[in-house]
């Protein structure tokens, strides 16, 4: 088996499949729960906006596929008393995973202790075995030492996982973001080698070697044996279709949906 259908296979197995399209529709939430388990493997979850919850944990009941939705999406400004209720009826309508938009904009305005807060709040009201990645929104912050900063912030808060980004800017995920993020992650597990924090680019990732970078980015950093489920996710919508096509030798390109 080649190197790029190994990379295939094992990126398979970590992506969230995502729809968050403004126009997404119950029938839309029913085409991606189909899509979730495939001839070479499951999805690990799928990530959908909160009305559609509670339809996407019916739907994927007995898969193992888990359910993530997002909150204080996209823009990271709203009320902190809002995202928690929003979190707490998510997990009743069957969440596994809540994806929680850091507020990047008053980190970057020098107010880090209220973007610190509201993690947490939003963190204490999650029960394991659900958790919490927290979006950065790395396109936006922009500068390296702040991204590793944010990085630093949402791990101390109790994130689960750090995720670079929205995908609603301009700038989503990228490589460099990721060394930044998963050096963080490199140095928290140096001071805790206990506590387990994953790392999710999300984005613009679409292509078999788009998968294979940040793996290998990963692997660097990591170690060869990091990235699983638990600890590496994809955010990604058209990235199943280019994995499959690389696994069954097909062209990539041919009827990709983004």
């Amino acid at each position: 088996m080649s190197d790029t259908v190994e990379n295939a296979k094992r990126a398979l197995g970590l992506i969230d499949l995502t729809n968050l399209n403004e126009d997404c529709t119950a029938a839309d939430i029913t085409a991606l729960s189909v899509r979730t388990v495939t001839d070479h493997g499951s999805v690990a979850a799928v990530c959908v906006w909160p009305r559609f919850v509670a339809q996407a944990a019916q739907e994927l009941k007995g898969t193992g596929v888990k359910v993530a939705t997002v909150v204080n999406f996209p823009a990271g400004d709203d009320d902190t008393n809002t995202i928690v209720a929003q979190t707490k009826q998510a997990l009743d309508d069957g969440a596994d995973e809540i994806d929680l938009v850091m507020n990047y904009k008053a980190f970057t305005a020098g107010r880090k202790g209220y973007a610190e807060e509201q993690i947490i709040r939003v963190k204490a009201v999650i029960p394991e075995p659900a958790i919490l990645k927290v979006i950065l929104e790395t396109g936006e912050i922009g500068d390296p030492l702040l991204i590793h900063a944010a990085s630093n912030v949402a791990i101390s808060a109790g994130a689960d996982f750090i995720k670079t980004s929205t995908g609603k800017v301009a700038v989503n995920a990228t490589l460099e973001a990721a060394e930044i993020m998963l050096t963080a992650i490199e140095e928290a597990r140096r001071d805790n080698a206990e506590r387990v924090i994953g790392f999710k680019p999300a984005g613009g990732i679409r292509t078999s070697e788009d998968a294979a970078s940040y793996l290998a980015l990963a692997d660097r950093i990591m170690g060869h044996n990091w990235a699983s489920a638990s600890t590496f996710r994809f955010g990604a919508s058209g990235l199943l279709d280019a994995l499959i096509a690389t696994i069954e030798g097909k062209d990539p390109t041919a009827g990709q949906s983004y």
